[in-house]
């Protein structure tokens, strides 16, 4: 009936009181799996998880031969589940796991997709709210597609989905750009996100959260590019509309107008920079070009527990 996919990366504090959540609400959905898809660390997560293995043959693990990060462990055990729904949560518990049953009753209702929509958030601070905020915004503003705001990685995917993202051989696995793109019926449910009991987390710390938003900036828009080059434009038309009107006061004032070194080394660190800023922007495009013609896997699996792999690489 339902697969559940927990990304997990050095989280052993939070294998016992998500299982003790989470297991009692898919016993009452019906048949299920749990598939932890680990990226290798120093703690004992891989312990803990495979203990509960033995003692429940629906929880499953998939370890990567190293850390290839949260969006590659997501859609790992999307590629990998079984069921015929997918659910994707943090093993946190900030995503209340009761939420799946709201979310598998709107599904029977017709729709592919259920995104859990997050009406408050608590502990994050109102830098990271403002930050969030405003990438939705931008993202929105400049993507072919319309991304839900407030919507991370807690969603319902039917087979049919999965099965479409199969077949988009991408290497940065944008979820959320990603399920929008495949299309389908599409809705969402609200919900209050509760704060972080234990520990910190260890995805997305730091500019993480920032290099996956680059992603949704660069892997669905090419808005940047048109802004470089209508940018390009415009400097040109001012530089031009410069040189007449310094040519200009040159001709009236004779000898007495300052043309000197100042006026050149401003114009000079202007467009260098504007120069810099678009071979920046060019850079990120090319480098995602390059990621995808060099076909490397988006993971590679190690070893599994209670998994009958799929698809061992990602998308080909």
């Amino acid at each position: 009936m339902i697969s559940l996919v927990v990304p997990v990366y050095m989280e052993e504090k939070n294998v016992a009181p998500f299982l003790d959540r989470v297991v009692p609400v898919l016993e009452r959905i019906g048949p299920y799996e749990i598939l932890f898809t680990q990226d290798p660390g120093a703690d004992a997560t891989e312990a803990a998880i495979r203990a509960a293995a033995q003692r429940n043959p629906a929880i499953g693990l998939i370890v990567f031969s190293r850390r290839f990060g949260q969006p590659a462990a997501v859609m790992a055990g999307i590629l990998n589940c079984k069921g015929a729904w997918c659910a994707v949560i943090d093993v946190d518990l900030q995503d209340p796991p009761e939420l799946l049953e709201a979310m598998m009753a709107k599904a029977q209702q017709g729709f592919d997709v259920v995104n859990a929509k997050r009406r408050t958030r608590l502990g994050e601070t109102a830098l990271k709210k403002l930050v969030a905020r405003l990438g939705y915004s931008l993202i929105n503003r400049i993507s072919d597609i319309r991304i839900p705001e407030n919507v991370g990685e807690f969603r319902l995917l039917s087979r049919r989905v999965i099965e479409e993202l199969r077949l988009l051989p991408e290497r940065h696995g944008f979820l959320r750009g990603l399920v929008p793109l495949v299309g389908f019926p599409q809705t969402v449910v609200e919900f209050d996100r509760d704060a972080r009991t234990i520990g910190t987390s260890n995805y997305n710390r730091y500019l993480g959260s920032v290099r996956i938003g680059l992603n949704g900036v660069f892997g669905f828009s090419t808005i940047p590019l048109q802004l470089m080059m209508w940018t390009g434009f415009g400097i040109s038309l001012i530089s031009v509309a410069a040189i007449i009107l310094m040519v200009f006061l040159k001709f009236m004032s004779g000898a007495n107008y300052p043309m000197g070194i100042p006026t050149i080394t401003v114009l000079v660190l202007f467009i260098g920079g504007v120069q810099l800023t678009a071979i920046g922007l060019l850079g990120e495009y090319i480098g995602r070009i390059y990621d995808e013609v060099r076909r490397r896997p988006m993971y590679i699996v190690d070893r599994s527990v209670n998994v009958e792999i799929i698809d061992p690489r990602g998308p080909v």
